[in-house]
């Protein structure tokens, strides 16, 4: 379905400008609407989802009401204050993970560049000893820094970078990052976004398109090798959840991407699932004198730009859910907000969006089997999640009951721990039920 939109959508997102983009300092009345049609309480036409791309049991129902309760029909909605919907974009709005897309990309195109001082760590704050000398060993110092290696050549790189950031471990086995907070950074995911530092937004929107244009058109199964590495080769975009953004959209809700990718790689794509590139929150990196970004990234809440211990990760994302759309940009951000003040609906697929979900009103869950979220999903509380199964090639139901009493949630040091609810309880072990 998509296909035929592709060349034209990421032409005009790869060239589009700087400021096309969200301000972190702007709410969503200095931004412009989606690319699809945004209704207003005057012309309100909200449209029908699709009775041709199958949901699983009465959720495209519940959905449409969850909507209609609070969309441009409604006796209570304000044009001015229009109600927000969030959706993460890998795996919610996708199939596949657009972040290891383009990392992948930046491996095998050579487009890593050696860091300042041949020193690794500069990549990454949470790097360890172990991982930079990994690096060090496998990549050299035969390139200048800030040039290009020849990860395409060069596979010993090619696969120490590889081995750290898809199992944060060097291919000797020790730990590649270590030292963060679990509930506001994953080191590898930040590392994406670090290892294009050097590059200005444009050149990462463009390595982006290059990256997944000829993914999305792959066969499903598609693999590629990097390094030495087989690898995914191929994306989708769910058309149920496009179709589920456009219905937002036309109740007159302020739809926005909340993703931990890097923000320029998302907002090069997201004009093929109906948002415009100013309404994407992704990973934000410090840029320098000459509009290059670096590897530092900006801060959100009481995290100051270059501190580099947040992005848009389980409490990151209502940081900077509160920052850019709310336009909070104290210390407080980092704080539930009042209920009558957050989105009202969220969407996402992972434990990486637990919280940005929790604090709306209204839920989806992609269900991939993540231990946290899908407790959180099936104890339901308020009856107000839904769970579907990934609309491509969905998981086969988890066996085991998911250990939600004991260790299915993570602590800010890692520690695997229950689950509490918004009554302060510990939820019961769940059964995987949707699949």
């Amino acid at each position: 379905m998509h296909t035929k939109l592709i060349a034209p959508m990421f032409l005009i997102a790869a060239c589009a400008t700087d400021t096309d983009l969200a301000d972190p300092r702007l709410g969503p009345s200095a931004t412009t609407a989606g690319a699809a049609a945004t209704a207003t309480a005057d012309d309100c036409t909200p449209s029908q989802m699709r009775t041709d791309l199958p949901w699983y049991g009465d959720n495209r129902a519940t959905l449409t009401g969850w909507l209609d309760g609070r969309g441009c029909a409604s006796p209570g909605y304000r044009g001015y204050a229009k109600p927000v919907a969030t959706f993460d974009w890998d795996n919610t709005i996708s199939k596949q993970d657009f972040g290891d897309a383009f990392t992948f990309y930046l491996i095998k195109n050579d487009k890593v560049l050696q860091p300042a001082g041949y020193d690794w760590k500069q990549t990454s704050r949470y790097m360890t000893d172990a991982g930079a000398a990994a690096l060090a060993a496998a990549c050299g110092s035969d390139v200048a820094p800030g040039e290009p290696l020849p990860t395409s050549t060069n596979l010993g790189c090619a696969d120490e970078v590889l081995s750290m950031y898809i199992n944060n471990v060097t291919r000797g086995g020790a730990v590649a990052f270590a030292g963060h907070n679990f509930r506001r950074m994953e080191p590898t995911y930040a590392w994406t976004a670090q290892l294009a530092a050097g590059y200005t937004p444009v050149q990462i929107r463009q390595m982006a398109v290059d990256a997944v244009t000829p993914q999305l058109a792959a066969p499903i199964g598609t693999t590629q090798v990097v390094g030495t590495q087989t690898v995914n080769g191929w994306l989708r975009i769910y058309d149920q959840t496009v179709d589920l953004i456009h219905a937002a959209q036309t109740r007159g809700y302020d739809v926005w991407i909340v993703t931990a990718s890097p923000q320029y790689v998302i907002a090069a794509v997201s004009e093929i699932a109906g948002v415009a590139p100013n309404h994407v929150v992704g990973i934000r990196q410090v840029a320098d004198a000459d509009g290059k970004l670096t590897a530092h990234i900006q801060g959100c809440g009481p995290v100051a730009d270059g501190d580099d211990s947040m992005i848009s990760y389980i409490e990151g994302k209502r940081c900077w859910i509160n920052k850019v759309i709310f336009g909070d940009t104290t210390a407080s951000a980092i704080d539930r907000r009042p209920a009558d003040q957050r989105q009202l609906f969220a969407a996402g697929d992972s434990d990486t969006d637990t919280d940005f979900l929790r604090d709306a009103a209204y839920k989806l869950v992609i269900n991939r089997n993540k231990n946290e979220v899908m407790c959180f999903a099936y104890h339901n509380e308020g009856d107000s999640w839904r769970v579907n199964p990934m609309f491509i090639l969905p998981r086969a139901r988890k066996s085991s009951l998911y250990p939600c009493s004991t260790t299915a949630c993570v602590a800010a040091d890692g520690t695997k721990v229950p689950c509490i609810d918004e009554a302060g309880l510990v939820i019961p072990d769940q059964a995987d039920t949707v699949f």
